[in-house]
């Protein structure tokens, strides 16, 4: 699950539409930022950012300020409310940035704000001892709202103070107190919160510690420091303690110039039944309704494909007989690759143009032999390359031992395979799948298996359930032969280029401000994502909202296609002319580009791909 963060700079009228088409593509990126440029001013921050595994609970929060500085002129007084906020790290997390907001206090200098629920995890990360800051604020209507003080701390440290306060600051002057009169956390799950051991907590009134029983832990002596040279060492010096070096992460790897490639295997056995009748798993609808071998291709095939730096895949196809010969492998289109995900589509739909019977029984050994010895033909090539091939398949494999040798024979390959079940058929013999690592004894799993009834009506489960194990899986592969993610000399991610507004491009909300300073889209324009199985196939589809009477079907508009472009900061010393390689904002893949005359070195120019 990932969560989606929006910071609106300044007064914020529009909305960027294509925020949705750019961040989606994000297979288990722990974390994407976005700045756009909007149509009528200020600038939209989007961050995409992977959600912890578990519940830290809520922060109930209670504060009170006390005699703070009127910033308001001398014949009002401030309207104060508070900020909670936190950093994100990552490219451009060094500064502060709104997680909560109360609300303010009309002429209070001091106010006593209402209680706020805090999302722990969204303030920070379930870690209890990250810095965060709590910032005070004149309200104005027009969204420029005055600064009244800031204090930073923690969320162990509000909880250890409530009935205390904090002194807020304004630089080196002090603008008030704060009090804490409530903080707790609600709801948290077990191990979701990180925080170190602590010494048992005092006495209270409502929960007396039995201070007799309670036996403090034996502590070494401290040696003062003034005493530390004289210590007898042995002549030997003291060891320096080197932290373990960090394991890299899925995202390291893909924005480290990993190159993720694609191929498809699609059964054309005759359990699938004849495509010519209605109902069955290779019938093509006359009304445009995709089968299943089209959903699972255009939603699974879509995301791993956003990865693929040429978008060339190759298409097999098994268990049909050409010549009255059964073929457990053949080539599915004209070419060896195509192009995209609607080129898969289109030589899948080929295949029924040709004179092929569909036949069996259903072998997976040739595909995956294939496809691990092109896999391991571009590792020879390219030591960071990685392979995913996606096996469409209506039943069970016919021969369980012979698949088994084969996946335990290709287990060393820069390969993760993903076999999706398709249809109504008895998957059960399937499951040697699910517990193949642990049963055959070898010492990488590679294969996932989904049966795609159970996600058909959800999109995202099915993208979700299929691509779960590819992030460890790659990771596992290159770590454990000490292959780490290549470093981009040239390119700083920290440099994020704020894009300008595109009038063609991007769809305009319109929004306005509310008399409390809220922002609202306006009633009469609005549009919804449309998140079918189509959608995937080209770019965003953006349809108006169903209108009465509600039979009526919502008409489609698709968004003209752009090609994506993207801007690069010209890093120092490189100069009009020269070449420098950067990373494809997408598929974190490896582009070389020229510096365009007259672009000096830090000046900023746009690059289409």
């Amino acid at each position: 699950m990932c969560r989606l963060w929006m910071r609106l700079g300044s007064r914020v009228i529009s909305l960027w539409g294509r925020l949705y088409s750019k961040l989606e593509i994000s297979l288990a990126v722990e974390e994407v930022q976005k700045p756009k440029k909007l149509k009528k001013g200020g600038i939209l921050y989007a961050r995409v950012s992977k959600a912890p595994p578990r519940s830290a609970g809520k922060l109930a929060l209670s504060l009170q300020g006390i005699k703070l500085k009127n910033v308001d002129g001398l014949f009002s007084k401030s309207d104060p409310f508070f900020e909670i906020r936190r950093t994100y790290e990552g490219a451009g997390g060094g500064s502060w940035s709104p997680v909560y907001r109360g609300k303010h206090v009309k002429n209070n200098l001091n106010p006593k704000w209402e209680p706020a629920s805090i999302d722990v995890n969204a303030l920070c990360d379930g870690d209890l001892n990250r810095r965060i800051q709590v910032a005070v604020f004149d309200h104005e209507k027009d969204g420029k709202h005055n600064p009244m003080g800031a204090f930073d701390t923690t969320v162990n440290e509000l909880v250890k103070s409530v009935g205390g306060k904090f002194a807020l600051k304004k630089g080196s002057k002090t603008y008030g107190t704060i009090n804490v009169d409530e903080c707790k956390i609600i709801g948290a799950e077990t191990s979701s919160v990180v925080q170190p051991p602590s010494a048992p907590a005092a006495a209270t009134a409502t929960a007396p510690v039995d201070t007799t029983s309670y036996q403090p832990p034996m502590m070494p002596v401290p040696v003062p420091v003034a005493d530390f040279g004289n210590m007898n060492l042995g002549g030997q010096p003291l060891p320096v303690p080197v932290a373990p070096p960090k394991k890299p992460t899925f995202v390291d790897y893909i924005s480290g110039n990993c190159d993720l490639n694609m191929c498809v295997a699609i059964d054309f056995t005759g359990s699938n039944g004849d495509p010519r009748r209605p109902g069955t798993l290779h019938h093509f609808s006359p009304h445009g309704q995709m089968n299943g071998y089209e959903k699972a291709i255009s939603a699974v095939g879509s995301i791993v494909a956003k990865y693929d730096s040429d978008q060339q895949f190759p298409v097999y196809g098994f268990g049909a007989k050409y010549g009255g010969v059964v073929r457990h492998c053949f080539q599915v289109g004209n070419s060896k690759e195509v192009h995209g995900i609607k080129g898969i589509l289109d030589a899948y739909k080929g295949v029924f143009k040709t004179p092929l019977i569909m036949s069996g029984p259903t072998v997976f050994t040739e595909v995956i032999q294939l496809a691990a010895t092109q896999a391991k033909q571009r590792y020879q090539i390219n030591p960071l390359s990685y392979s995913i091939l996606l096996l469409l398949s209506d039943g069970a494999v016919t021969d369980v031992e012979a698949t088994k040798q084969v996946l335990a024979s290709v287990a060393d390959a820069p390969l993760s395979i993903v076999i999706v079940g398709i249809g109504n058929a008895d998957f059960s013999a399937m499951q040697f799948l699910d517990d193949f690592e642990t049963r055959s004894g070898v010492n990488r799993d590679i294969v996932q298996f989904v049966q795609f009834n159970a996600h058909e009506h959800n999109k995202t489960s099915l993208t979700r359930a299929t691509l779960e194990e590819i992030p460890d899986q790659l990771v596992q592969f290159f770590h454990t032969r000490g292959i780490m993610p290549q470093a981009d000399s040239n390119f700083s991610a920290s440099k994020i280029v704020i894009d300008d507004y595109n009038e063609e491009a991007d769809i305009d909300l319109s929004m306005d401000y509310g008399s409390d300073g809220e922002i609202a889209l306006n009633g009469d324009v609005g549009c919804y994502i449309d998140n079918s199985y189509e959608a995937g196939i080209g770019d965003l589809h953006v349809i108006p909202p169903p209108s009465a009477p509600s039979g009526s079907a919502p008409v489609a508009a698709s968004v003209p296609t752009q090609p994506f472009t993207f801007q690069v900061q010209v890093p120092p010393n490189v100069v009009s002319g020269q070449q420098i390689q950067v990373a494809h904002p997408h598929t974190g893949q490896p582009l070389v580009v020229a510096v365009p005359a007259g672009v000096p070195p830090g000046g900023v120019f746009t690059v289409s791909a």
